[in-house]
Parts: structure tokens; C-alpha cells; sequence
């Protein structure tokens, strides 16, 4: 079970925590919980910044705002979506330095970094870790 540091920003709901998404772990059947369980520690790792909850039915991740959603249904494996929120903040073209590769686009502000499983998820926790990093910057 991952459990998270005490975080300075407010929430919103109790789904806006990391016991909703311990509770939401409990009952999800996924062939990849594994690999899930594992982005969630790499990417509550990056910065104490960041928090977690249950938003659009997967665990997500925000500051003071939801940046990235646990994509659970890909085809092989899982996936996290970058993005900048619920709503649309226009054409604002995000820039990252993404040497391996990771960022799949499907908008200007939106990307996908996939993982078919926990192996394939730790070994691009390096550079996953900086493209988040870099992601925070438009956040």
C-alpha cells in the first residue's frame, strides 16, 4: 500500500487523497496493479508537491491541480496522461526535453507515456521522473 507525506495544498474532496485511492486499489481487478501501485510511488516521489486521488475513475495526480490520470484501460499494460487540468486552457504548446522518447502526443497539451508492465515502468522511472518534472513548469 503506497501511503503519501503530509502535503501543504488544501483538498477539495475525499476523493482528492491518497486513502481514496488506497480504498480504490482495494477493489480494482487489473492484470497490472502491480505495475499501478509502482507509478504511484515514482510519481508521488518526484516532488513534495504532489498529491494524489481518485479523479476520472483512476488514480490521478496534482499540486494545486490535476496534472496526470493513470490511463488503466490501454490495450497492453497501463498508460499516465499529461495534462493541464479538466479544462481546456487553449492552444498553449508545452516543451519538454524528452530524450527517450517517452511522451506519445495527443494534443498540444496533452501526452501519454505508456508502460506494458512493471519492468517496462521501472526502467524508464528515470526518465519518466524528468519528464514530469519538467511537465510541472505549466501546471
Amino acid at each position: 500500500m503506497v501511503t503519501s507525506k503530509s502535503r501543504s495544498v488544501t483538498r477539495s474532496t475525499t476523493a482528492d487523497t491518497s486513502a481514496a485511492v488506497d480504498d480504490f486499489m482495494v477493489r480494482l481487478a487489473h492484470p497490472h496493479k502491480d505495475a499501478i501501485q509502482a507509478l504511484r510511488r515514482i510519481v508521488l516521489g518526484i516532488d513534495s508537491s504532489i498529491m494524489e486521488g481518485v479523479k476520472w475513475n483512476a488514480p490521478s495526480f496534482r499540486t494545486h491541480e490535476y496534472f496526470a490520470t493513470t490511463h488503466l484501460r490501454a490495450k497492453n499494460g497501463i498508460g499516465l496522461i499529461l495534462h493541464l487540468g479538466a479544462k481546456a486552457r487553449g492552444n498553449q504548446a508545452i516543451q519538454i526535453d524528452d530524450a527517450d522518447r517517452l511522451l506519445a502526443w495527443l494534443a498540444d497539451d496533452r501526452a501519454m507515456v505508456s508502460f506494458v508492465g512493471v519492468e517496462d515502468l521501472r526502467a524508464k522511472a528515470r526518465a519518466l521522473q524528468d519528464v514530469v518534472r519538467q511537465w510541472l513548469r505549466f501546471v
